[in-house]
């Protein structure tokens, strides 16, 4: 089993981080939707507000925990009967995939603490507020944050759907190394 990424595929840190920010991204883009429609009267209505900013602030955690193992990591060939422009789609994809998380997350971050106040995590600590930069910054915060979520769970469809496509349709290892160490 490798703990560190190969030549010819991805080690058990990478992918545990892969699947965990995976995850995690889909579980606060469903909360989000699922938030929205709650009313004042509703048990969630201040709970789950919480809950998301909580869970997004690790989550931002981990996608810098992340981005320094990719600093430190080799990258993996790709799989070699991918096509080169397949390759060129994938990096691009990977990209966007990135921004879109950042932006996300970032704007996420500036909705709460538009008014200055930090924001409180589980209980455990508060991550404080950075000085606001415009009167209506909740508004356009939360205005990018829900069109950059819908980006961002875009791009996620697309990048599952080209992992399915290697897997059926390619047969070849692409999914294949996101998924085990040892390969």
């Amino acid at each position: 089993m490798h703990i560190r990424d190969h030549r010819l595929g991805f080690g058990l840190v990478t992918i545990l981080l892969h699947w965990l920010v995976a995850i995690t991204t889909i579980g606060l883009f469903v909360s989000g939707l699922w938030m929205t429609g709650l009313d004042y009267y509703s048990r969630w209505y201040n709970d789950a507000p919480a809950w998301h900013k909580s869970v997004g602030l690790l989550l931002a955690f981990v996608v810098a925990i992340a981005l320094a193992w990719r600093l430190v990591n080799a990258r993996p060939e790709a799989v070699a009967s991918v096509p080169c422009w397949q390759q060129r789609a994938s990096r691009a994809m990977h990209f966007m995939l990135l921004i879109a998380l950042l932006v996300t997350l970032a704007s996420g971050y500036l909705i709460p603490t538009a008014d200055g106040r930090g924001v409180e995590v589980f209980g455990w600590f508060t991550v404080p507020a950075l000085p606001a930069w415009s009167g209506n910054q909740e508004d356009l915060a939360g205005a990018v944050h829900l069109y950059g979520a819908w980006v961002l769970i875009a791009l996620v469809g697309g990048h599952a759907l080209a992992a399915l496509k290697h897997h059926f349709l390619d047969r070849d290892r692409t999914l294949q190394r996101m998924i085990d160490p040892r390969d």
